[in-house]
């Protein structure tokens, strides 16, 4: 499977801090390049493209330094990127990515690959429960009931990639995790912070 991940948003929430938000780091280490590794190592996982765009050319060239292949998108609207990206890939279905999820484990994203039926389902999305959230201590700005409980969206999905295209309407499944790694989404600087810290407790033997 092909998987995509998105780089080329302008991290308004983060603040002007210098750093584009894939590269903050997280443990000595871009979150851009955290979630490469992530990816890179899962069993499913046969090529990565990483969206970049005028907002992140930092980003654009660290990536081509580590020889990740990059598309450059407009950056304008996630939809946009989505699709101009979408046009350059080739499977049937390609898992979506955000940059933004320092804390990704491959043995996470393989769980939400071998969950994904191809033919029976059109697409997929791992949500977090807001307990799950919260207790990790974020507030979430979007929940989603379903079966009489709160989900967060992760941003991590399975898209049947020429349906997106073409504009149809793809039914979607929920992948219910209580994941707390899945859970830290960087978009502020308290919760890049937040990853730090999760990131430093992780290594404490």
């Amino acid at each position: 499977m092909e998987a995509l991940i998105n780089a080329g948003g302008k991290g308004t929430r983060m603040g002007k801090c210098g750093i584009e938000k894939p590269m903050q780091l997280v443990g000595g280490v871009p979150t851009i390049q955290r979630v490469v590794d992530a990816l890179s190592d899962s069993r499913h996982i046969d090529r990565i493209l990483v969206s970049v765009s005028d907002n992140t050319l930092e980003t654009e060239r660290y990536l081509k330094e580590v020889g990740v292949e990059t598309i450059r998108t407009s950056g304008e609207s996630f939809m946009d990127d989505l699709h101009q990206s979408f046009r350059a890939m080739h499977g049937n279905y390609v898992l979506t990515c955000p940059s933004d999820l320092p804390m990704l484990k491959t043995e996470i994203v393989d769980r939400f690959i071998d969950f994904f039926q191809p033919g029976a389902m059109e697409s997929a999305i791992a949500v977090i429960d807001e307990d799950t959230v919260r207790r990790v201590g974020i507030t979430p700005s979007y929940t989603r009931e379903h079966n009489g409980r709160n989900w967060v969206l992760s941003g991590l999905c399975i898209m049947n990639r020429q349906w997106t295209i073409d504009g149809i309407y793809l039914e979607e499944v929920l992948y219910e995790t209580s994941s707390e790694e899945l859970a830290v989404n960087v978009n502020t600087k308290g919760e890049l912070e937040l990853a730090r810290t999760m990131e430093a407790v992780s290594r404490i033997p």
